[in-house]
């Protein structure tokens, strides 16, 4: 039952995906038995090619209400098209209330999905194609519970 579940909200993760306008980009890598390992580093590869623009990016996340947490620690790599590393950060996502451990983001049954900002109004210096690079970084390993995790870029408008 909780494979069919899973595959449902796949479909209807995608089929909303494509609805996106103003995505640039839109990647997410599924974690293999919702379990994220430390060393499974998920990367989204993607081009630029209006260095007049600002753009926003955004992390996807599917969790179950079964997540052991309310947060997230993710650290981000962003590189050129060279591997240069142009930023190194960690950011504290929360998928449910610390209170009440109510689950944010949008859901179907016992799986959640989460839209949260990465980064706003980022000019990228040149054209080409950059890579995100997502670890997570709980003190837990394997980290359970996570089925996705993804990437969005938009353009600003």
């Amino acid at each position: 039952m909780k494979k069919l579940q899973v595959g449902l909200l796949a479909g209807l993760w995608l089929l909303l995906a494509g609805c996106d306008e103003n995505a640039v980009y839109k990647g997410i890598d599924d974690i293999k038995g919702g379990t994220w390992y430390i060393n499974n580093t998920p990367e989204f590869t993607f081009e630029i090619t209006d260095t007049t623009a600002t753009y926003s990016i955004y992390y996807n996340i599917r969790n179950s209400v079964s997540y052991p947490y309310y947060n997230l620690y993710i650290r981000r790599y962003l590189l050129d098209s060279d591997g240069k590393m142009l930023e190194s950060k960690q950011d504290e996502l929360t998928l449910l209330d610390p209170k009440t451990g109510k689950p944010y983001g949008d859901g179907l049954g016992d799986l959640f999905d989460h839209r949260i900002s990465m980064m706003k109004k980022y000019r990228f210096s040149h054209s080409g194609k950059y890579t995100v690079r997502l670890r997570q970084y709980m003190r837990q390993n394997p980290l359970p519970e996570i089925y996705s995790v993804g990437v969005t870029v938009e353009k600003d408008l």
